[in-house]
């Protein structure tokens, strides 16, 4: 049985890929551009997600207004880790969270048709004061998922499991610095 706080995610050595869902003009600047400009806003929070399956959740697989276009974002672990350094759950004080540079919240995973696990994934909500750092420094790639996304979930909706899940991302345990997975897993 996995821990219920733990991240999983597709990473490397050197990166890892969270997910985001936009309309399809900000994907299609963002894809052009080779990174995030305009019309994605530097003025908000910004939410990554490292568990693939629980943005199809959020975004109903790609069909909620708004959410049409799916990106998987390569970000480089320094980054990552650097973002949860400055990360202070949700759950903690009203006051603690408004000043936070980055929020964390754990929900709980998702199966492939949308079924709620026992074991949570993590959010990670990127505030204005590092939103710069995180598309223009951490950010080492975006990838269009949106038609690897159709293509799954039309396999879903016919049934056929088995064949959509080879189309999901692979994810496994994230080895997060002992300090931040005290900090964050620990409390969810």
């Amino acid at each position: 049985m996995a821990p219920r706080y733990q991240i999983r995610a597709d990473h490397d050595a050197a990166t890892i890929v969270v997910y985001q869902a936009y309309s399809p003009a900000i994907a299609d600047a963002a894809l052009r551009a080779g990174r995030f400009v305009p019309p994605f806003s530097f003025h908000r929070m910004t939410w990554i997600k490292p568990s693939f399956l629980w943005l199809m959740h959020r975004s109903n697989w790609g069909r909620k207004p708004g959410q049409e276009r799916i990106l998987a974002v390569r970000m480089t672990r320094e980054g990552w880790e650097e973002a949860l350094s400055r990360a202070v759950l949700t759950t903690a004080d009203p006051a603690e969270v408004a000043r936070a540079a980055v929020h964390v919240q754990w929900d709980p995973e998702r199966s492939p048709r949308g079924a709620a696990l026992n074991h949570y994934s993590i959010q990670v909500g990127v505030g204005r004061s590092v939103l710069r750092a995180y598309t223009d420094d951490w950010t080492v790639s975006l990838t269009d998922l949106t038609p690897q996304v159709r293509k799954a979930a039309a396999l879903l909706r016919a049934g056929r499991a088995a064949q959509a899940r080879r189309l999901l991302p692979g994810e496994r345990v994230y080895p997060l610095p002992r300090a931040l997975e005290d900090r964050l897993c620990s409390a969810g």
